[in-house]
C-alpha cells in the first residue's frame, strides 16, 4: 500500500466521521487526477466512504469498476446495501460473490434483522450454519439474539441460546447482554439471570442489563441490591436505577437516587434529567423540578429537545402551564413530543381551548401528528363537547391513518359520548378491530351519563363476558346507571362485587355514586347511615348530592345535617347555603332563608353564576339568566314568550320552589322563564336548521323547573335539544327526556 493511498484513506475517513459529502467528492477528483490505477485498497476505501454517506448510486458505480475485487470488496458494498435496506440489491451482491465469510453472513443477517424480517434471517442464519460452523462469531448471535428480543420471539432466543452454548461463545459478554435482554423482555428475568450469573467476566454493561431486566419486571429489591453490589459504576448505572424507579412509580426513591449522583460528580445525559423531571412531575414536586431545570441550564443540556420536552411535561403536571409555556417558547428544537407535551398539560389543567390551538399551530408548523397527539386533542373536544371541532380531528384521523390506533378510536368513542351522540359512539366501538377495557369503560360511561341503565348493565356483562377486567372508572359509570335508574338492590349488588368479585376497592367516587342511589330513591335515612359506614368522609359532592335529594324530597332533618357538613368541609363553598335556603323556601320559611343569605353575605361566599352556551357558525354563544347582551335578545325574548304561551296551553305548570326570593308569584315566573339555558335554546330554535339537534351545554345542573319547561318545548316544536349540564345528559324529544324524572 503507498503512502499517498494511506494519506487519501486518512481523509476519507474524516469525511464519514463528519458526514462531509462534498469533501469526499473533491478528494475522489483528486485522485483521479493524481493517481492513474489506484489501488483495490483505496478503491474499497472510496466505495466504503460513499456507502457510509448515502451515496449508493456512486458506491455501486465505483465498485463496478474495480479491476479485480477482493472479498474486502464485496463486504463492503454488500454491507452498504445491508445498513441501507435495499434487500434487493444486497441479494443480488451476496449471490454473486464468489467466496463469502463470517462478514459477508453477518452482513446479510443484519439487513434482514434491520427490517424485522424474522424467517428471511432465520434462514439466512440456518445457511450459514451450514456454510460451516468457523463463519459463526459473537456479531451473528447479537444479531440474532437483538432481532428476538425486538420481535418478541423468546422461543428463537432459546434455539440461539442453545447454539450459542453449543459453539463455545456462552462466556462472551457481547453475547450475554442481548441474550440476557431478550429473556428479561419476555418476563423470563430467572432465565435472565441464570445467563449473568454464568457468565464468568462481567463487565458494568452486563450489570447494566440485569438491572434493566430486574426493573422492567418490577423486581425493584434486586435490582437495588445488584447496583449495590457493583464493584464500579457509570453513568449509565445510575441512569438506569433512577429510570426504572421512575417508571415503576418510585419517584421519591428516584429523585433521592438522582441527588446522590450528583453529589458524586457523575456526568449527566438527557435519559437522567429527563427521568428525573418525570419524577418530580409524578410527584408534583415544584420546588426539586425546578433545581433540576436550573442543573439543566448549568450543564447546558436546555438546547436538547428530550430534555426540553421532559421540562415542558413536568411543569404541566405541577400545574404551572406558565412556566411550561415560557420553557417551550425557548426550546430551539421542537418536535411532536414537545408539542404533544403541551398540548396534553392544557387538557389536563382545563385548558382545552388552548391545548385545540396548540395541535393546530403544530400542523401550522410541519410538524406531523402521532396517535397520542391526535388521541388527546379529541379528549380536549370531548371536554368541550365541541363535536363540530372533534368531527374533523375524526376525518384527519381516517386520512391519516392514525384511527386503527386503539387510543385515537376510544378518544373518539368519549367525544361523541360526551357530545351527546350516543348512537354514533356506539357504531365506532362496533367498527373497532381492537377493544381494551378503555374501550368498553368509555362507552358504558356514555350510556350511564344518558341515563340508560338497561344499555349501561348490558353492555359491563358483555364486557364481564369478553373476559375484560373493569377498572374503577368503569364501576362508577355502572354505579351512576343504577342511581339514575332507581335500582337500588342492583346497584348494592355491583358495588358489594367490586372487592369481592374484581378486587377493586372503593373509592370516594363509588361512594358518592351510592349516596347518589339510596338518595334518589328518597331513603335518606338510610343514605344517612350509609355515610356513617363509610371509611373515609363524602367529598363535596357527595354531600352536595345528598342535599340536593333532600330538596327535592324535602327533607329538612337530614338537609341541615348535610348542609352542616358541607360548610365544615368547604366553608367557602355556597351549595351549602343554596340548597338548604331552597329547602327552607320551598316550606314558605323565608326567615332562614334570609339568614343563610346574610351569612353567605358576611362570609363573603359567592354563589356561582350559571350559564349555558351553544355553538353556531364556529363561534360560541354564552348567557346568563335575563341576559340582554346578546345582540339578538329581541328575538330571543319574543321566542320564548311565544313558547311560554303555547306551553301554558299545553298543561305546564312552573315549579315555583325553585326561585329562591319571597316576591309576588307573577316575579317568580318571569324569572324562571329567562333562566340561561331557556335563553340558549331560544337562540338554538331561531338559528339551527330544523332537523338539526339542539345543543346546549350548563355549567351548573339544570333546575327541575327548566328539565319540565324544556319537555314541553320538544314537543311543541318537534325538536331534539340535547342539554349536557354538570352531572350528566339529558336528550329531549317529542315531550320525554332521556333520563325519565331522575334528573
Amino acid at each position: 500500500m503507498s503512502s499517498n493511498s494511506n494519506y487519501y484513506c486518512s481523509l476519507l475517513k474524516i469525511c464519514t466521521e463528519t458526514g462531509n459529502w462534498s469533501q469526499a467528492k473533491k478528494i475522489h477528483c483528486h485522485i483521479l487526477r493524481t493517481i492513474k490505477d489506484p489501488e483495490t485498497f483505496l478503491l474499497n476505501n472510496l466505495v466504503n466512504a460513499y456507502g457510509k454517506l448515502g451515496d449508493l448510486t456512486y458506491a455501486r458505480n465505483l465498485f463496478d469498476k474495480i479491476p479485480q475485487p477482493n472479498l474486502f470488496s464485496w463486504n463492503t458494498i454488500l454491507f452498504t446495501y445491508s445498513k441501507s435496506g435495499n434487500l434487493s440489491d444486497m441479494n443480488d451482491i451476496f449471490n454473486r460473490m464468489p467466496k463469502r465469510d463470517g462478514v459477508s453472513w453477518n452482513s446479510l443477517i443484519s439487513g434482514y434483522a434491520s427490517r424485522a424480517l424474522v424467517t428471511d434471517a432465520v434462514k439466512g442464519y440456518n445457511s450459514m450454519l451450514g456454510d460451516g460452523a468457523a463463519n459463526l462469531n459473537r456479531i451473528t448471535f447479537s444479531t440474532m439474539l437483538i432481532l428476538s428480543s425486538s420481535q418478541g420471539c423468546i422461543h428463537l432466543g432459546r434455539q440461539i441460546h442453545g447454539q450459542i452454548v453449543k459453539f463455545g461463545f456462552g462466556s462472551y459478554v457481547f453475547v450475554g447482554c442481548p441474550l440476557m435482554d431478550t429473556y428479561s423482555k419476555a418476563g423470563f428475568v430467572y432465565d435472565a439471570k441464570q445467563v449473568f450469573d454464568e457468565t464468568p467476566e462481567r463487565n458494568v454493561v452486563m450489570y447494566n442489563t440485569m438491572i434493566t431486566g430486574f426493573l422492567r419486571c418490577g423486581m425493584v429489591e434486586d435490582s437495588w441490591s445488584l447496583f449495590h453490589s457493583m464493584r464500579e459504576k457509570d453513568p449509565i448505572s445510575w441512569t438506569t436505577m433512577i429510570t426504572g424507579l421512575t417508571q415503576n412509580g418510585l419517584y421519591k426513591e428516584a429523585i433521592d437516587l438522582f441527588r446522590e449522583m450528583r453529589t458524586e460528580g457523575l456526568v449527566m445525559d438527557q435519559f437522567t434529567f429527563g427521568s428525573m423531571l418525570t419524577a418530580c412531575g409524578g410527584l408534583m414536586a415544584l420546588k426539586e423540578g425546578k433545581q433540576a431545570h436550573a442543573f439543566v441550564i448549568r450543564t447546558n443540556h436546555m438546547d436538547n429537545v428530550f430534555v426540553g420536552s421532559a421540562l415542558v411535561d413536568m411543569y404541566c403536571k405541577c400545574k404551572r402551564i406558565a412556566f411550561a409555556e415560557a420553557v417551550f417558547k425557548r426550546m430551539t428544537h421542537k418536535n411532536v413530543v414537545s408539542w404533544t407535551a403541551l398540548l396534553v398539560g392544557y387538557g389536563q389543567n382545563g385548558y382545552s381551548e388552548e391545548a385545540i390551538r396548540v395541535f393546530c399551530d403544530m400542523q401550522r408548523n410541519g410538524i406531523n401528528p402521532d396517535y397520542y397527539t391526535l388521541g388527546s386533542v379529541i379528549s380536549s373536544c370531548a371536554n368541550l363537547a365541541s363535536l363540530e371541532e372533534g368531527s374533523q380531528f375524526h376525518g384527519q384521523a381516517i386520512v391519516s391513518g392514525l384511527f386503527s390506533f386503539t387510543t385515537v378510536s376510544n378518544a373518539l368513542v368519549t367525544l361523541y359520548s360526551k357530545c351527546g351522540s350516543i348512537e354514533d359512539a356506539n357504531r365506532l366501538f362496533n367498527e373497532m378491530n381492537f377493544r381494551d377495557e378503555v374501550s368498553w369503560t368509555a362507552l358504558v360511561s356514555g350510556y350511564a351519563q344518558f341515563g340508560k341503565a338497561d344499555e349501561t348493565i348490558d353492555l359491563f356483562q358483555k364486557m364481564l363476558a369478553h373476559g375484560l377486567k373493569p377498572d374503577e372508572v368503569t364501576f362508577v359509570g355502572v354505579l351512576s346507571a343504577c342511581s339514575r335508574a332507581g335500582l337500588v338492590e342492583k346497584g348494592y349488588q355491583y358495588f358489594e362485587s367490586m372487592v369481592k368479585e374484581h378486587g377493586i376497592m372503593p373509592v370516594v367516587d363509588h361512594y358518592t355514586c351510592m349516596i347518589d342511589l339510596l338518595s334518589r330513591a328518597g331513603r335518606l335515612e338510610e343514605a344517612r347511615c350509609f355515610i356513617n359506614k363509610m371509611p373515609m368522609p363524602p367529598d363535596t359532592i357527595g354531600w352536595s348530592t345528598l342535599l340536593s335529594s333532600c330538596r327535592l324530597h324535602g327533607n329538612l332533618e337530614v338537609g341541615k345535617w348535610a348542609a352542616a357538613s358541607l360548610q365544615e368541609l368547604e366553608p367557602n363553598n355556597p351549595a351549602g347555603y343554596i340548597l338548604l335556603s331552597s329547602i327552607y323556601a320551598a316550606k314558605g320559611k323565608w326567615d332562614y332563608v334570609s339568614e343563610l343569605r346574610r351569612g353567605m353575605r358576611d362570609k363573603g361566599v359567592r354563589k356561582e353564576p350559571g350559564c349555558s352556551w351553544i355553538k353556531y357558525k364556529g363561534k360560541v354563544h354564552i348567557f346568563s339568566a335575563d341576559d340582554q347582551t346578546s345582540p339578538f335578545s329581541d328575538q330571543i325574548y319574543a321566542e320564548l314568550d311565544k313558547l311560554n304561551h303555547k306551553m301554558i296551553e299545553e298543561g305546564y305548570v312552573p315549579d315555583l320552589s325553585t326561585v329562591l326570593h319571597d316576591v309576588e308569584e307573577s316575579e317568580k315566573k318571569k324569572m324562571l322563564n329567562y333562566h340561561s339555558e331557556r335563553l340558549a335554546i331560544a337562540f338554538g330554535l331561531i338559528f339551527i336548521p330544523p332537523g338539526l339537534p339542539i345543543r346546549i351545554v350548563k355549567n351548573l345542573r339544570v333546575c327541575g323547573d327548566c328539565h319540565n319547561a324544556t319537555k314541553y318545548i320538544s314537543k311543541i316544536t318537534q325538536r331534539e335539544i340535547l342539554v349536557r349540564d354538570a352531572v350528566r345528559f339529558h336528550l329531549f324529544k317529542d315531550g320525554t327526556c332521556s333520563c325519565g324524572d331522575f334528573w
